[in-house]
């Protein structure tokens, strides 16, 4: 059983997160972990139309982000990875500089000093110096940076199949099977 950590931060971004959760959902083999942050419930309910709950109920065990004592606070707390999806500005620097105010920020900071894969799924644009910094501390950190970029080359003609796409490339980065998306092939070689 793989254990998963979702955090979902005060971005837009609310219709990729309730398509990460329902794809982990799906695996019969992970156990997810939800961290929504206060911001997230005003953004979920201004793109989604729906309450904390919706969510909750997509994952194993939630917590509370106020809650600095949960499990995912302590490095002993055994996961597979987290992802942080959708990563607000905010977040991601709290992120980059270890500067964490609540348990996203914490679990993320515990996920790196363990080395732990972490993505960041930054929703912003354009992006300013100090978000590309920030981005780029992180990265040396041992963050992966996951803006969300459709792979247009997958045929999905579906803001639904572009996210299940996306989803199958974070999977990737955590080291879950899937079918959720379709893998480049290449030209024939008449093309080439």
């Amino acid at each position: 059983m793989k254990r998963i950590i979702v955090g979902v931060s005060g971005a837009s971004g609310m219709p990729l997160a309730l398509c990460l959760l329902r794809h982990l959902a799906a695996l019969p083999d992970v156990e997810s972990h939800l961290i929504l942050s206060p911001g997230a419930h005003a953004v979920l309910e201004a793109e989604c139309g729906l309450a904390p709950s919706a969510l909750h109920a997509l994952a194993d065990v939630s917590h509370d982000a106020a809650c600095l004592g949960a499990a995912p606070a302590s490095g002993s707390w055994q996961h597979d990875g987290m992802v942080v999806c959708p990563c607000s500005m905010s977040s991601l620097a709290s992120i980059a500089t270890g500067a964490g105010t609540n348990l996203l920020h914490r679990a993320a900071d515990v996920t790196l000093k363990e080395c732990r894969p972490l993505i960041l799924v930054p929703r912003e644009s354009p992006l300013s110096r100090i978000h590309l910094r920030n981005m780029l501390w992180a990265s040396e950190a041992g963050a992966v940076i996951m803006p969300f970029m459709p792979a247009f080359y997958s045929g999905e003609d579906t803001l639904e199949g572009l996210m299940g796409q996306f989803c199958g490339r974070i999977f990737d980065q955590l080291g879950l099977s899937h079918q959720l998306c379709r893998r480049w092939q290449g030209p024939s070689d008449e093309r080439c």
